[in-house]
């Protein structure tokens, strides 16, 4: 099976198992799981579909010619996407476990539906 393929399927599998943890949990922390595991699966996705079978990392050295580069090397922007993704995926949870931290703090309860100041 070809390596492409197996991420884009294991990157919507955790997709769904995101979404999943963030609809169907009530614990605010298995709420920003939830959102820390769809983003990894967007990941696997941006690389699944980057990767082309048969060629090799984009770096111009004594293996790769210039003239060569075209046809044998990836592309470096998904590469560059996934990277710059997973930094701002680190800051976002981050941000969104500090928000947990003080709704504990302010509430003493994790869960989600003793939390009811902003509903209608």
């Amino acid at each position: 099976m070809d390596f492409g393929l197996v991420a884009v399927v294991v990157g919507f599998l955790l997709i769904l198992i995101g979404i999943w943890g963030i609809l169907t949990q009530k614990n605010i922390v298995k709420i920003v799981i939830g959102f820390s595991i769809f983003d990894t699966g967007l990941h696997a996705i941006m690389v699944g579909i980057g990767y082309l079978k048969g060629r090799t990392a984009p770096i111009l050295d004594s293996a790769v010619s210039p003239a060569d580069a075209l046809t044998s090397i990836v592309d470096p922007v998904p590469q560059a996407l996934v990277l710059t993704a997973i930094v701002i995926g680190l800051g976002v949870t981050a941000l969104m476990l500090a928000y947990v931290v003080r709704l504990y703090d302010y509430r003493k309860s994790l869960d989600i539906s003793s939390y009811e100041d902003l509903k209608w």
